[in-house]
Protein backbone atom coordinates (compact mmCIF):
# COMPACT_ATOMS: atom_id res chain seq x y z
CA UNK A 1 0.00 0.00 0.00
CA UNK A 2 1.43 3.40 -0.91
CA UNK A 3 2.18 5.38 2.22
CA UNK A 4 0.77 8.87 2.61
CA UNK A 5 3.23 11.79 2.53
CA UNK A 6 4.22 12.69 6.09
CA UNK A 7 4.69 16.26 7.33
CA UNK A 8 8.05 17.20 8.88
CA UNK A 9 8.70 15.82 12.36
CA UNK A 10 8.38 19.28 13.91
CA UNK A 11 4.81 19.47 12.58
CA UNK A 12 3.89 15.91 13.51
CA UNK A 13 5.22 15.87 17.09
CA UNK A 14 2.70 18.30 18.65
CA UNK A 15 -0.14 16.22 17.21
CA UNK A 16 1.46 13.05 18.58
CA UNK A 17 1.91 14.63 22.01
CA UNK A 18 -1.72 15.79 21.99
CA UNK A 19 -2.86 12.30 20.98
CA UNK A 20 -0.82 10.78 23.82
CA UNK A 21 -2.30 13.23 26.34
CA UNK A 22 -5.86 12.60 25.11
CA UNK A 23 -5.34 8.83 25.23
CA UNK A 24 -3.95 9.17 28.76
CA UNK A 25 -7.08 11.09 29.80
CA UNK A 26 -9.44 8.57 28.21
CA UNK A 27 -7.74 5.68 30.00
CA UNK A 28 -7.99 7.62 33.28
CA UNK A 29 -11.70 8.31 32.92
CA UNK A 30 -12.27 4.64 32.09
CA UNK A 31 -10.56 3.70 35.35
CA UNK A 32 -12.58 6.27 37.28
CA UNK A 33 -15.81 4.71 36.00
CA UNK A 34 -14.71 1.20 36.88
CA UNK A 35 -13.59 2.05 40.42
CA UNK A 36 -16.64 4.17 41.13
CA UNK A 37 -18.59 0.94 40.72
CA UNK A 38 -16.09 -1.59 42.12
CA UNK A 39 -15.15 0.29 45.31
CA UNK A 40 -18.77 0.41 46.41
CA UNK A 41 -19.88 -3.13 45.59
CA UNK A 42 -20.52 -3.72 49.33
CA UNK A 43 -23.02 -0.85 49.18
CA UNK A 44 -24.75 -2.49 46.19
CA UNK A 45 -25.24 -5.75 48.09
CA UNK A 46 -26.64 -3.76 51.02
CA UNK A 47 -29.00 -1.62 48.92
CA UNK A 48 -30.36 -4.59 46.97
CA UNK A 49 -30.21 -7.09 49.90
CA UNK A 50 -28.33 -9.72 47.87
CA UNK A 51 -25.64 -12.34 48.60
CA UNK A 52 -22.14 -12.64 47.10
CA UNK A 53 -23.45 -15.16 44.58
CA UNK A 54 -26.29 -12.86 43.55
CA UNK A 55 -23.80 -10.01 43.28
CA UNK A 56 -21.79 -12.31 41.04
CA UNK A 57 -24.83 -12.59 38.77
CA UNK A 58 -25.01 -8.82 38.47
CA UNK A 59 -21.30 -8.66 37.64
CA UNK A 60 -21.95 -11.32 35.01
CA UNK A 61 -24.36 -8.90 33.30
CA UNK A 62 -21.45 -6.52 32.75
CA UNK A 63 -19.34 -9.42 31.47
CA UNK A 64 -21.96 -10.57 28.97
CA UNK A 65 -22.40 -7.07 27.59
CA UNK A 66 -18.67 -6.60 27.15
CA UNK A 67 -18.15 -10.04 25.63
CA UNK A 68 -20.81 -9.25 23.03
CA UNK A 69 -19.09 -5.98 22.14
CA UNK A 70 -15.43 -7.03 22.24
CA UNK A 71 -15.26 -9.45 19.26
CA UNK A 72 -16.78 -6.84 16.95
CA UNK A 73 -14.93 -3.84 18.36
CA UNK A 74 -12.03 -4.19 15.93
CA UNK A 75 -14.45 -4.05 13.00
CA UNK A 76 -16.21 -1.02 14.50
CA UNK A 77 -12.88 0.77 14.93
CA UNK A 78 -11.98 -0.09 11.33
CA UNK A 79 -15.21 1.58 10.17
CA UNK A 80 -15.53 4.52 12.56
CA UNK A 81 -12.03 5.11 13.86
CA UNK A 82 -10.81 5.04 17.44
CA UNK A 83 -12.17 8.50 18.31
CA UNK A 84 -15.74 7.88 17.22
CA UNK A 85 -15.75 4.42 18.80
CA UNK A 86 -14.64 5.92 22.13
CA UNK A 87 -17.44 8.49 21.82
CA UNK A 88 -20.05 5.83 21.09
CA UNK A 89 -18.86 3.54 23.89
CA UNK A 90 -18.52 6.38 26.39
CA UNK A 91 -21.96 7.81 25.75
CA UNK A 92 -23.55 4.37 26.00
CA UNK A 93 -21.67 3.79 29.27
CA UNK A 94 -22.86 7.15 30.62
CA UNK A 95 -26.51 6.44 29.82
CA UNK A 96 -26.23 2.94 31.28
CA UNK A 97 -24.51 4.30 34.39
CA UNK A 98 -27.40 6.66 34.92
CA UNK A 99 -29.71 3.65 34.57
CA UNK A 100 -27.74 1.83 37.27
CA UNK A 101 -28.02 4.85 39.57
CA UNK A 102 -31.77 5.17 39.09
CA UNK A 103 -32.29 1.43 39.52
CA UNK A 104 -30.31 1.40 42.76
CA UNK A 105 -32.32 4.39 43.95
CA UNK A 106 -35.44 2.29 43.45
CA UNK A 107 -33.74 -0.88 44.83
CA UNK A 108 -34.68 -2.60 41.56
CA UNK A 109 -32.53 -5.65 40.80
CA UNK A 110 -33.86 -6.21 37.21
CA UNK A 111 -33.26 -2.58 36.25
CA UNK A 112 -29.76 -2.73 37.69
CA UNK A 113 -29.01 -5.93 35.76
CA UNK A 114 -30.24 -4.50 32.42
CA UNK A 115 -28.32 -1.26 32.92
CA UNK A 116 -25.14 -3.17 33.79
CA UNK A 117 -25.50 -5.20 30.59
CA UNK A 118 -25.48 -2.04 28.46
CA UNK A 119 -22.70 -0.59 30.60
CA UNK A 120 -20.65 -3.65 29.63
CA UNK A 121 -21.27 -3.04 25.92
CA UNK A 122 -20.17 0.58 26.21
CA UNK A 123 -17.08 -0.26 28.23
CA UNK A 124 -16.12 -3.03 25.78
CA UNK A 125 -16.18 -0.73 22.74
CA UNK A 126 -14.40 2.01 24.68
CA UNK A 127 -11.68 -0.30 25.96
CA UNK A 128 -10.64 -1.86 22.65
CA UNK A 129 -10.59 1.49 20.86
CA UNK A 130 -8.48 3.18 23.54
CA UNK A 131 -5.99 0.29 23.44
CA UNK A 132 -5.70 0.48 19.65
CA UNK A 133 -5.12 4.23 19.88
CA UNK A 134 -2.55 3.68 22.64
CA UNK A 135 -0.70 1.06 20.58
CA UNK A 136 -0.63 3.41 17.58
CA UNK A 137 0.83 6.21 19.71
CA UNK A 138 3.38 3.79 21.16
CA UNK A 139 4.51 2.65 17.71
CA UNK A 140 4.93 6.23 16.51
CA UNK A 141 6.80 7.32 19.62
CA UNK A 142 9.19 4.37 19.29
CA UNK A 143 9.32 3.53 23.00
CA UNK A 144 7.27 1.61 25.54
CA UNK A 145 4.40 3.79 26.75
CA UNK A 146 1.43 1.41 26.88
CA UNK A 147 1.98 0.64 30.60
CA UNK A 148 1.72 4.37 31.31
CA UNK A 149 -1.65 4.52 29.56
CA UNK A 150 -2.78 1.66 31.75
CA UNK A 151 -1.28 3.51 34.70
CA UNK A 152 -3.71 6.29 33.83
CA UNK A 153 -6.52 3.72 34.07
CA UNK A 154 -5.20 2.61 37.45
CA UNK A 155 -4.72 6.23 38.55
CA UNK A 156 -8.31 7.01 37.62
CA UNK A 157 -9.36 3.90 39.51
CA UNK A 158 -7.34 5.01 42.54
CA UNK A 159 -9.08 8.38 42.53
CA UNK A 160 -12.42 6.63 42.10
CA UNK A 161 -11.66 4.30 45.01
CA UNK A 162 -10.71 7.20 47.29
CA UNK A 163 -13.83 9.13 46.29
CA UNK A 164 -15.90 6.01 46.93
CA UNK A 165 -14.34 5.53 50.36
CA UNK A 166 -14.86 9.19 51.23
CA UNK A 167 -18.48 9.30 50.09
CA UNK A 168 -19.19 6.03 51.92
CA UNK A 169 -17.75 7.55 55.12
CA UNK A 170 -19.86 10.68 54.63
CA UNK A 171 -22.97 8.60 54.04
CA UNK A 172 -23.55 9.90 50.50
CA UNK A 173 -25.58 7.41 48.49
CA UNK A 174 -24.21 5.39 45.60
CA UNK A 175 -26.95 6.53 43.15
CA UNK A 176 -25.96 10.20 43.58
CA UNK A 177 -22.29 9.22 43.23
CA UNK A 178 -22.88 7.37 39.96
CA UNK A 179 -24.97 10.16 38.43
CA UNK A 180 -22.12 12.63 38.95
CA UNK A 181 -19.66 10.20 37.36
CA UNK A 182 -21.84 9.74 34.26
CA UNK A 183 -21.73 13.50 33.59
CA UNK A 184 -17.91 13.43 33.71
CA UNK A 185 -17.83 10.44 31.34
CA UNK A 186 -20.12 12.05 28.77
CA UNK A 187 -18.06 15.26 28.67
CA UNK A 188 -14.64 13.55 28.51
CA UNK A 189 -15.50 10.99 25.84
CA UNK A 190 -17.04 13.63 23.60
CA UNK A 191 -14.14 16.10 23.81
CA UNK A 192 -10.86 14.19 24.26
CA UNK A 193 -11.01 11.98 21.11
CA UNK A 194 -10.83 15.03 18.85
CA UNK A 195 -7.07 14.99 19.61
CA UNK A 196 -6.58 11.34 18.65
CA UNK A 197 -4.36 10.44 15.70
CA UNK A 198 -6.20 10.70 12.35
CA UNK A 199 -8.01 7.55 11.36
CA UNK A 200 -7.30 6.27 7.86
CA UNK A 201 -10.01 3.99 6.42
CA UNK A 202 -8.74 0.65 5.20
CA UNK A 203 -7.49 0.81 1.60
CA UNK A 204 -7.33 -2.04 -0.90
CA UNK A 205 -3.79 -3.47 -1.22
CA UNK A 206 -1.57 -2.37 -4.11
CA UNK A 207 -0.66 -4.78 -6.85
CA UNK A 208 1.53 -7.60 -5.54
CA UNK A 209 0.85 -6.69 -1.91
CA UNK A 210 -0.67 -9.19 0.51
CA UNK A 211 -4.21 -8.55 1.60
CA UNK A 212 -4.36 -7.61 5.29
CA UNK A 213 -6.23 -10.27 7.25
CA UNK A 214 -9.76 -9.63 8.40
CA UNK A 215 -10.87 -9.98 11.99
CA UNK A 216 -11.94 -13.59 11.46
CA UNK A 217 -8.44 -14.66 10.43
CA UNK A 218 -6.97 -13.08 13.57
CA UNK A 219 -8.87 -15.79 15.49
CA UNK A 220 -6.85 -18.38 13.54
CA UNK A 221 -3.46 -16.78 14.23
CA UNK A 222 -1.60 -19.06 16.67
CA UNK A 223 0.55 -16.37 18.28
CA UNK A 224 -2.43 -14.08 18.81
CA UNK A 225 -4.41 -16.86 20.48
CA UNK A 226 -1.51 -17.78 22.78
CA UNK A 227 -1.10 -14.14 23.79
CA UNK A 228 -4.84 -14.09 24.47
CA UNK A 229 -4.58 -17.15 26.71
CA UNK A 230 -1.71 -15.54 28.65
CA UNK A 231 -3.70 -12.33 29.03
CA UNK A 232 -6.77 -14.36 30.04
CA UNK A 233 -4.88 -15.86 32.95
CA UNK A 234 -3.05 -12.67 33.86
CA UNK A 235 -6.07 -10.37 33.80
CA UNK A 236 -8.11 -12.66 36.02
CA UNK A 237 -5.83 -11.66 38.89
CA UNK A 238 -6.53 -7.97 38.14
CA UNK A 239 -10.26 -8.45 37.72
CA UNK A 240 -10.59 -10.50 40.89
CA UNK A 241 -8.70 -7.86 42.85
CA UNK A 242 -10.79 -5.04 41.43
CA UNK A 243 -14.12 -6.69 42.18
CA UNK A 244 -13.50 -8.57 45.41
CA UNK A 245 -10.74 -7.01 47.55
CA UNK A 246 -13.17 -4.56 49.17
CA UNK A 247 -15.81 -7.24 49.78
CA UNK A 248 -13.27 -9.85 50.98
CA UNK A 249 -11.86 -7.34 53.46
CA UNK A 250 -15.30 -6.62 54.88
CA UNK A 251 -16.40 -10.27 55.05
CA UNK A 252 -13.09 -11.96 55.87
CA UNK A 253 -11.46 -9.45 58.21
CA UNK A 254 -14.51 -7.74 59.67
CA UNK A 255 -13.41 -4.38 58.26
CA UNK A 256 -15.72 -1.41 57.74
CA UNK A 257 -16.90 -0.66 54.20
CA UNK A 258 -14.67 2.42 54.11
CA UNK A 259 -11.66 0.30 55.15
CA UNK A 260 -12.45 -2.24 52.45
CA UNK A 261 -12.53 0.58 49.89
CA UNK A 262 -9.14 1.78 51.17
CA UNK A 263 -7.60 -1.69 50.72
CA UNK A 264 -8.92 -1.66 47.17
CA UNK A 265 -7.29 1.77 46.80
CA UNK A 266 -3.94 0.33 47.99
CA UNK A 267 -4.22 -2.43 45.37
CA UNK A 268 -4.95 0.13 42.65
CA UNK A 269 -2.22 2.52 43.82
CA UNK A 270 0.37 -0.29 43.64
CA UNK A 271 -0.78 -1.11 40.10
CA UNK A 272 -0.61 2.56 39.13
CA UNK A 273 2.94 3.04 40.41
CA UNK A 274 4.17 -0.14 38.71
CA UNK A 275 2.58 0.86 35.42
CA UNK A 276 4.15 4.31 35.52
CA UNK A 277 7.65 2.99 36.17
CA UNK A 278 7.51 -0.51 34.70
CA UNK A 279 8.01 0.48 31.06
CA UNK A 280 11.75 0.85 31.60
CA UNK A 281 11.94 -2.68 33.01
CA UNK A 282 10.19 -4.02 29.91
CA UNK A 283 12.65 -2.22 27.61
CA UNK A 284 15.63 -3.56 29.59
CA UNK A 285 14.58 -7.12 30.44
CA UNK A 286 11.92 -7.85 27.81
CA UNK A 287 8.26 -8.74 27.99
CA UNK A 288 8.70 -12.41 28.83
CA UNK A 289 10.94 -11.94 31.87
CA UNK A 290 8.79 -9.10 33.23
CA UNK A 291 5.59 -11.04 32.65
CA UNK A 292 6.95 -14.07 34.53
CA UNK A 293 8.13 -11.91 37.44
CA UNK A 294 4.73 -10.20 37.50
CA UNK A 295 2.85 -13.46 37.79
CA UNK A 296 5.13 -14.65 40.60
CA UNK A 297 4.51 -11.41 42.52
CA UNK A 298 0.75 -11.68 41.95
CA UNK A 299 0.71 -15.22 43.35
CA UNK A 300 2.70 -14.18 46.43
CA UNK A 301 0.50 -11.13 47.06
CA UNK A 302 -2.67 -13.18 46.68
CA UNK A 303 -1.42 -15.68 49.29
CA UNK A 304 -0.51 -12.88 51.71
CA UNK A 305 -3.95 -11.29 51.34
CA UNK A 306 -5.93 -14.51 51.74
CA UNK A 307 -4.01 -15.89 54.72
CA UNK A 308 -3.35 -12.60 56.52
CA UNK A 309 -4.40 -12.60 60.15
CA UNK A 310 -4.80 -8.83 60.39
CA UNK A 311 -5.55 -5.79 58.28
CA UNK A 312 -1.89 -4.73 58.01
CA UNK A 313 -0.70 -8.01 56.48
CA UNK A 314 -3.72 -7.98 54.17
CA UNK A 315 -2.77 -4.47 53.07
CA UNK A 316 0.79 -5.62 52.27
CA UNK A 317 -0.64 -8.54 50.32
CA UNK A 318 -2.99 -6.26 48.37
CA UNK A 319 -0.04 -4.02 47.45
CA UNK A 320 2.13 -6.91 46.21
CA UNK A 321 -0.87 -8.35 44.37
CA UNK A 322 -1.33 -5.00 42.62
CA UNK A 323 2.35 -4.86 41.64
CA UNK A 324 2.07 -8.31 40.07
CA UNK A 325 -1.17 -7.53 38.24
CA UNK A 326 0.06 -4.23 36.79
CA UNK A 327 1.91 -4.97 33.57
CA UNK A 328 0.37 -8.13 32.11
CA UNK A 329 -2.56 -6.54 30.28
CA UNK A 330 -0.61 -3.64 28.70
CA UNK A 331 2.14 -6.05 27.60
CA UNK A 332 -0.51 -8.24 25.99
CA UNK A 333 -1.94 -5.26 24.10
CA UNK A 334 1.52 -4.25 22.87
CA UNK A 335 2.28 -7.82 21.80
CA UNK A 336 -0.99 -8.09 19.87
CA UNK A 337 -0.24 -4.79 18.10
CA UNK A 338 3.38 -5.60 17.12
CA UNK A 339 2.31 -5.49 13.47
CA UNK A 340 0.42 -2.18 13.07
CA UNK A 341 -1.39 -3.37 9.92
CA UNK A 342 -3.16 -6.12 11.88
CA UNK A 343 -3.42 -4.30 15.21
CA UNK A 344 -7.18 -3.64 15.28
CA UNK A 345 -8.17 -7.27 14.60
CA UNK A 346 -5.55 -8.80 16.90
CA UNK A 347 -6.11 -6.38 19.79
CA UNK A 348 -9.82 -7.17 19.52
CA UNK A 349 -9.09 -10.92 19.78
CA UNK A 350 -6.70 -10.58 22.74
CA UNK A 351 -9.05 -8.14 24.47
CA UNK A 352 -11.93 -10.58 24.07
CA UNK A 353 -9.98 -13.49 25.53
CA UNK A 354 -8.57 -11.34 28.31
CA UNK A 355 -11.92 -9.91 29.26
CA UNK A 356 -13.46 -13.37 29.47
CA UNK A 357 -11.33 -13.66 32.60
CA UNK A 358 -11.40 -10.02 33.64
CA UNK A 359 -15.18 -9.76 33.55
CA UNK A 360 -16.58 -13.30 33.72
CA UNK A 361 -14.07 -14.71 36.23
CA UNK A 362 -14.98 -12.51 39.22
CA UNK A 363 -18.69 -13.40 39.06
CA UNK A 364 -17.76 -17.09 39.15
CA UNK A 365 -15.64 -16.35 42.21
CA UNK A 366 -18.76 -14.86 43.76
CA UNK A 367 -20.63 -18.13 43.32
CA UNK A 368 -17.70 -20.03 44.81
CA UNK A 369 -17.64 -17.49 47.63
CA UNK A 370 -21.15 -18.52 48.66
CA UNK A 371 -19.68 -21.95 49.44
CA UNK A 372 -16.27 -21.08 50.91
CA UNK A 373 -16.36 -17.37 51.72
CA UNK A 374 -15.14 -14.87 49.15
CA UNK A 375 -11.68 -14.45 50.70
CA UNK A 376 -10.84 -18.16 50.46
CA UNK A 377 -12.46 -18.40 47.01
CA UNK A 378 -9.83 -16.01 45.66
CA UNK A 379 -7.25 -18.82 45.86
CA UNK A 380 -8.85 -20.31 42.74
CA UNK A 381 -7.13 -17.72 40.58
CA UNK A 382 -3.76 -19.30 41.41
CA UNK A 383 -4.29 -21.85 38.62
CA UNK A 384 -4.65 -19.36 35.73
CA UNK A 385 -1.78 -17.29 37.22
CA UNK A 386 0.44 -20.38 36.90
CA UNK A 387 -0.79 -20.94 33.35
CA UNK A 388 0.07 -17.36 32.37
CA UNK A 389 3.54 -17.80 33.88
CA UNK A 390 4.19 -20.99 31.90
CA UNK A 391 2.96 -19.56 28.56
CA UNK A 392 4.56 -16.11 28.92
CA UNK A 393 6.95 -16.81 26.02
CA UNK A 394 4.10 -16.22 23.57
CA UNK A 395 4.41 -12.46 24.21
CA UNK A 396 7.97 -12.37 22.80
CA UNK A 397 8.06 -9.58 20.17
CA UNK A 398 7.93 -10.23 16.44
CA UNK A 399 11.04 -9.76 14.35
CA UNK A 400 10.80 -6.51 12.45
CA UNK A 401 11.03 -8.36 9.12
CA UNK A 402 8.37 -10.86 10.16
CA UNK A 403 5.99 -8.12 11.21
CA UNK A 404 6.37 -6.43 7.86
CA UNK A 405 5.57 -9.70 6.12
CA UNK A 406 2.72 -10.60 8.45
CA UNK A 407 4.61 -13.69 9.60
CA UNK A 408 3.85 -14.84 13.16
CA UNK A 409 7.43 -16.02 13.74
CA UNK A 410 8.84 -15.11 17.10
CA UNK A 411 12.06 -13.37 17.99
CA UNK A 412 13.59 -10.11 19.14
CA UNK A 413 12.55 -6.79 17.67
CA UNK A 414 13.47 -3.13 17.76
CA UNK A 415 9.85 -2.38 18.55
CA UNK A 416 9.05 -0.99 22.02
CA UNK A 417 9.11 -3.77 24.55
CA UNK A 418 11.27 -5.76 22.18
CA UNK A 419 14.41 -6.33 24.19
CA UNK A 420 15.98 -9.71 23.46
CA UNK A 421 14.34 -12.40 25.55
Amino acid sequence: MTSRPQPPLAERQPNLNAAAAATFLIFGINGLVFASWAARIPAVTEILHISSGQMGSLLLCVAVGSLIALPTAGLVVGRLGTGNTVRAGGLLAAVAGAGVALSLGAAAVPGTAISLFFLGIGIGLWDVSQNIEGADVEHRLGRTIMPQFHAAFSGGAFVGALVGAGLSTLGIGLPEHLLAITAVVAAATLIAPRYFLPHTPEQPPAAGEATPPRAASAWRDGRTLLIGVVVLGATLTEGAGNDWIAKASVDGLGAQQSTGALLFAVFVLAMTAMRFFGGRAIDVYGRVAVLRASMAAAAAGLAFFVFAGNIWLATAGAALWGVGAALAFPMGMSAAADDPRHAAARVSVVSTLGYIAFLAGPPLLGYLGDLTGIRLALLAIGVPILGALLLAGAARPLRASSAAAGDPALGSSPHPGGAPQ
